[in-house]
């Protein structure tokens, strides 16, 4: 009898602890630990940036514009994902979400990082000379909407678009961690249905704007959905790597699990075989039609010593990620996805180099310190943003009525 009562015993003690037993709340003394550490990188990457700025502005304001579309791709990925995981009701990534809206309040920041692109314009874009614009009859077409006015305005409406629906839908997830109520939800639904097209139909058109008119006679239909789907996967390594380092920190072991990083390497294997798709896609459309203002393009990149890189890409971006990922038993392991994710981030930024720099350099790349003094900047200013919102916020959205679900999700 005292044998059955004692083993009653231990069984209520045990179901009276939640195994996810994790702390929602971030210390403050880690809180304040990582804010002075993006503090001091973004401090050295300014500095840095001035000193460029003093020494070799073109060349900083080129090496500026490849940190600030590697930084903006991403919070684009997550601004696009978050609101899929509103329309779709999905319940496998709730815990891992408020890291995910985080990166997607980054958004609104890239405004301000946009001012040294507008004050590099001459620097940056061949369409602000207004010799080369009056002596091609193309690019005279063009000139309407190649204008530096017209060029920053659209900016600032992109942003500001974004801004507002990003802002809006945040306000609700966090508003649900003290009302748990499933009003939040629907609202947040509502705004995520035209914030897809805002973010799809909006970033293509800032694609062409800040990459496709760095040479502006050619043109791709698909350059958007590329670009945008570079960052996606960037934006997906990022969750990644965040979820590793907490969970490295003891942070959210419990809450982010084996199963959830599971369905990160699934993510990391299907947006590297869609990324694939589409750029395999624009190479095999302007090889086939042959026309020489579209095929220019590629031709600068085979050029001196662009064309090993060139010949690099479908290994880097393609055949070894797919190859490591292919399997489930490497998908489940935290070293490989964690491997995969660092990877997918250094090619993400050579590929957008590969992409911006050609236009100045013609013979091969000319790797200088200024590309890594702009790419800390801009980096670790919206890593501050990221970081500040778990200063006021949880660290996962508790309110969430599939919350729970989340914590039980288990893979098939």
């Amino acid at each position: 009898m005292s044998q059955h009562s004692h083993s009653s015993s231990q069984a209520g003690s045990h179901q009276a602890i939640p195994h996810h037993a994790d702390s929602y709340q971030l210390e403050v003394s880690r809180w304040t630990a990582g804010r002075n550490v993006l503090v001091f990188a973004a401090l050295l990457g300014i500095l840095g940036c001035v000193a460029g700025y003093f020494t070799n502005p073109a060349r900083l304001f080129q090496s500026y514009m490849v940190a600030f579309a590697y930084t903006t791709f991403i919070g684009l990925g997550a601004f696009f994902f978050v609101m899929v995981q509103f329309l779709t009701g999905s319940a496998w990534s709730v815990t891992m979400r408020r890291i995910m809206e985080n990166i997607m309040i980054t958004l609104p920041v890239g405004l301000i990082l946009f001012i040294p692109v507008v004050l590099g314009l001459s620097e940056i874009y061949p369409w602000t000379n207004p010799q080369l614009m009056n002596s091609d009859a193309v690019l005279r077409g063009k000139a309407g909407y190649l204008s530096q006015y017209a060029f920053v305005l659209r900016t600032v409406v992109y942003f500001l678009l974004w801004s507002l629906w990003a802002g809006s839908i945040y306000r609700q997830s966090t508003k649900q961690d003290t009302e748990r109520s499933i009003k939040q939800m629907h609202i947040a639904s509502k705004w995520s249905a035209p914030g897809l097209f805002l973010a799809v139909a909006i970033g293509t058109m800032a694609s062409y704007d800040w990459l496709m008119s760095l040479e502006p006679k050619w043109f791709s239909t698909i350059f958007g959905l590329v670009m945008l789907t570079g960052g996606a996967l960037s934006f997906f390594s990022v969750v990644t790597l965040v979820c590793l380092g907490f969970r490295r920190a003891g942070i959210l072991k419990n809450s982010i699990t084996q199963e959830h990083y599971h369905d990160l390497g699934k993510w990391l294997l299907a947006l590297t075989a869609f990324y694939t798709y589409v750029a395999f896609s624009q190479y095999m459309l302007i090889w086939y039609a042959n026309l020489p203002e579209e095929t220019i393009w590629y031709r600068h990149r085979m050029e001196g010593s662009w064309l090993p890189i060139s010949l690099a890409m479908p290994f880097l971006r393609f055949l070894i990620p797919f190859f490591v990922l292919l399997c489930r038993p490497a998908k489940r392991s935290l070293k490989v996805i964690g491997f995969i994710a660092v990877w997918s981030l250094i090619v993400e930024y050579i590929d957008l180099y590969w992409i911006v720099m050609p236009t100045y350099y013609k013979t091969g790349p000319e790797p200088h310190w200024l590309d890594l003094a702009t790419l800390v900047t801009t980096v670790s200013v919206c890593g501050l943003v990221f970081w500040s919102r778990f200063r006021k916020h949880k660290m996962v959205p508790v309110g969430d009525l599939r919350f729970e679900q989340s914590l039980h999700f288990e893979n098939a």
